[in-house]
């Protein structure tokens, strides 16, 4: 087991993973930038660094700086948390190369499943379902005119590099193609310096549906079961829960089988996510892998009763996973607080919190790292907490959140509690009836002012 575990991260993910490594008995170093010499994670960990100025690109970014951190601190393991590094191959062939343990997927892993092309390539072959598109990126225009035609519109053509919705355009018809061709690559060279592009078929009423899985070191893989991520604005999740409510024992069954399935064939170790994107009539689509730790990984834990950052750690310190695939135990909700205003288009509200109190009680965890008096910061993400509800019940789940979000106080900068409050209310949520096109068909900002 590791000594030392330097968190290349900040905020409430540094904060989550400090927890757990002070209940293994291991010391922990937090890195932060002069922005951050405030947070929480830096004055519960055991040795703090101070890696560069507010910028990401300055600080949370700079490989040099944190690997000069792990070596001053006599770290021997870093874990990068979700965001910044921890997707990065080079980050953990680097760390590899200077006899540090990077906690997360090995190098080749993240690069055979961070370009989208070659991963869906992967997943095909083994035996994965996959969405009808392109074979490989598409070489030009003419090319992608007639991938489209042979799929059937629509289509939506992808950045091979992508995340975040940058460089994703839907196309009804071949002019939308000829459109899409010249602005999803100029958007995909900006945003990830790649305008490589892909074409799949575009999927009718799709739910957003993760496979949680973890692997280890002996080529051993299991599933933790399913996370339902349709509540998204702009590619981005919103809310979280398991489990989904579209979800039966013969589906959950099968995407288990084939999140497994995918995991084995890049012999993933760690802890990681297979999303796949679910039909009306149950059809499930391999989308993508994410090789490390999710945003939502909390309201796994709460339905499987089981610390996954511990399992990162076990992991990767070679310990054995026990094969167990799991069922959700009772519901669990999360929903992401901002400091943005949805009557602004989420537009951040970074500044000072004047005055903060957490709603309490049986069945609510609050992940965050930020106090009354602390200051959100305009340089990086604006989540201020996860809001997590767990109850026997999807039902108690939303009512338990319902009454969090209304005792919930944040004072100083604008959050998305009054959105997340109308969300709960909103009866194709309440009866599960959501797809990822929810948001754009709910007309939220009429209800959140009437």
């Amino acid at each position: 087991m590791f000594n030392k575990i330097l968190i290349a991260n900040r905020g409430e993910i540094a904060l989550r993973i400090i927890r757990t490594c002070r209940e293994m008995g291991i010391k922990t170093v937090a890195v932060y930038s002069k922005a951050d010499a405030d947070s929480l994670h830096v004055r519960f960990a055991d040795e703090a660094v101070c890696i560069g100025p507010a910028s990401s690109s300055e600080s949370y970014l700079r490989i040099p700086n944190i690997i000069a951190a792990a070596e001053i601190t006599n770290s021997d393991a870093i874990h990068p948390g979700y965001g910044f590094l921890s997707e990065n191959a080079k980050f953990s062939k680097i760390c590899q190369e200077n006899g540090i343990k990077f906690i997360g997927a090995l190098p080749e892993q993240i690069e055979g499943m961070g370009d989208k092309s070659s991963a869906k390539k992967t997943m095909k072959d083994a035996g994965v379902p996959t969405i009808p598109g392109s074979e490989g990126l598409l070489e030009s225009l003419e090319d992608a005119i007639k991938v489209a035609k042979e799929i059937g519109y629509p289509v939506i053509m992808k950045a091979t590099a992508g995340g975040g919705g940058k460089g994703m355009r839907m196309c009804a018809n071949e002019e939308e193609v000829k459109i899409a061709w010249s602005s999803a690559r100029k958007e995909a060279l900006a945003a990830f310096g790649n305008d490589g592009m892909y074409m799949e078929k575009f999927i009718v009423e799709p739910r957003h549906i993760e496979i949680q899985i973890a692997g280890d070191q002996q080529g051993k893989v299991c599933h933790l079961s399913e996370r339902d991520c349709s509540v998204q604005r702009r590619h981005q999740k919103l809310v979280e829960e398991t489990p989904s409510p579209f979800m039966t024992k013969e589906l959950r069954k099968k995407m288990g089988d084939a999140a497994i399935k995918a995991g084995k064939a890049v012999r993933y170790e760690g802890v990681g996510t297979v999303e796949f994107l679910v039909d009306k009539d149950r059809n499930f689509y391999f989308m993508e892998m994410n090789t490390r730790i999710q945003v939502e990984h909390t309201i796994t834990e709460e339905v499987i009763n089981y610390d996954l950052i511990k399992e990162q750690i076990k992991i990767a310190s070679g310990i054995p996973i026990s094969g167990k695939n799991y069922e959700p135990v009772g519901h669990a909700i999360q929903c992401r607080i901002n400091a943005e205003d949805p009557l602004n288009d989420f537009r951040p509200s970074p500044g000072k919190i004047t005055e903060y109190h957490e709603p309490g009680g049986h069945g609510i965890r609050i992940d965050t790292h930020v106090y009354a008096g602390y200051v959100i910061p305009p340089f990086y993400d604006s989540m201020i907490s996860k809001l997590i509800t767990v109850a026997q019940t999807r039902e108690e789940a939303i009512t338990k959140m319902e009454r969090a979000l209304g005792e919930y106080i944040i004072e100083g900068v604008k959050t998305t509690i009054p959105f997340h409050q109308e969300l709960m209310k909103q009866p194709k949520f309440r009866d599960g009836k959501i797809t990822t096109k929810f948001l754009e068909e709910w007309d939220f900002k009429k209800d959140m002012m009437s």
